[in-house]
């Protein structure tokens, strides 16, 4: 297939892969969470502040939809994508997905360094950050193990990009 969708953790690294995948592939890329803000004409955040999670989550589901039109593409979701509406059912009919895998140490210091986008954690210490993010894996590993590929991110963005193209099937 000539989709590729990555899923993970806020702070996985899934857009900065996903330019350098798709420019190797000389596919286009797309980040679900910029479609969304495109599509609605609000940040993430507003969206949540005026119409909350819900409604968030609905035009996140019509975006990922609309990515099956599309055509060599690489394709970053948010960190919850997969999780709500069926959507992981979606990106297995539809692509490949890889999920890129980092340890919690790894999220807290990658989150702590860019706070500033991160609204939702940007408040908390190091400790109540990584209480967070367990509990939030907790939820979310059901739906990012079953991924097609599963890739640990504690290695360069190259050495992602090589594994993913060395494991992914593009013919």
């Amino acid at each position: 297939m000539d989709r590729i969708y990555l899923i993970g953790y806020m702070a996985s690294g899934k857009s900065t892969v996903g330019k350098e995948l798709a420019s190797r592939l000389g596919w286009k890329f797309v980040d679900l969470d910029e479609l969304v803000v495109h599509r609605s004409g609000l940040s993430i955040s507003e969206l949540f502040r005026r119409y909350g999670e819900g409604t968030f989550r609905q035009l996140e589901s019509s975006a990922l939809v609309s990515t099956i039109e599309m055509n060599q593409v690489v394709i970053a979701t948010g960190g919850g994508a997969p999780c709500y509406n069926e959507n992981i059912d979606v990106l297995s009919a539809n692509g490949t997905s890889v999920f890129l895998k980092g340890a919690v140490d790894i999220l807290v210091k990658r989150i702590h360094a860019d706070t500033s986008v991160r609204p939702i954690v940007s408040a908390k210490n190091d400790e109540d950050l990584r209480a967070f993010i367990i509990e939030h894996l907790k939820g979310r590993m059901l739906y990012y193990e079953q991924a097609d590929v599963t890739i640990d991110i504690d290695q360069s963005v190259g050495a992602i990009v090589d594994i993913i193209l060395e494991q992914v099937d593009l013919a």
